[in-house]
């Protein structure tokens, strides 16, 4: 596996080692002793075991974001798509952070086979660039309603560059209705 630090150091792209033949391919999406050596080498703290995965399904155009967990039920998600293609997004809401503020985005696909590792303190987003995406993460905390946060997709302090295409964008109401990082509740 080869980790690789984005702009913002503590949110890592992990591509895995894909071993393909005539029959097809094989990788290992996740080895707990592999992920915590290759953030230790780039000298990123252990996180807390995952607890928790989820598995979204999404049409082109879908939106989903930018959500977040308050403490004490902060999320760290280990994410990647298995079918389709999607930008994936992290926005820093850590106050006091030299990038707090600052947001990444990498296409993850099935066919690039990427990971995205985003400890908690980041919103997390992403838009699905093909019909039929399915979106796999782990995270290092259960879901809890009441520690739940969104904050606005395109707020124009933050600039996200999300993607355009051939498709219409949709968002929950939740999503739509969020509030700007200055107004969010954050970390």
């Amino acid at each position: 596996m080869q980790f690789i630090q984005t702009r913002i150091p503590d949110v890592v792209i992990i591509e895995p080692a894909v071993f393909s033949d005539d029959r097809g391919w094989f990788m290992e999406s996740f080895q707990q002793a592999k992920f915590e050596a290759g953030l230790a080498r780039l000298g990123l703290p252990t996180p807390k075991p995952f607890v928790q995965d989820n598995h979204s399904c999404s049409h082109a155009g879908v939106l989903r974001g930018l959500h977040y967990q308050l403490p004490p039920h902060a999320q760290g998600k280990l994410v990647r798509v298995v079918k389709g293609a999607a930008f994936d997004v992290a926005v820093d809401i850590r106050k006091g952070s030299p990038t707090f503020g600052h947001w990444v985005g990498v296409e993850l696909s099935a066919d690039n086979q990427r990971q995205l590792w985003i400890p908690p303190g980041f919103a997390h987003g992403f838009l699905a660039l093909q019909d039929d995406t399915h979106f796999l993460y782990k995270t290092t905390d259960v879901y809890a309603k009441d520690c739940e946060r969104s904050m606005l997709w395109n707020d124009p302090d933050i600039g996200i560059q999300w993607p355009e295409g051939d498709f219409s964008l949709r968002l929950a109401e939740k999503d739509a209705q969020a509030p700007r990082l200055n107004r969010a509740d954050t970390f």
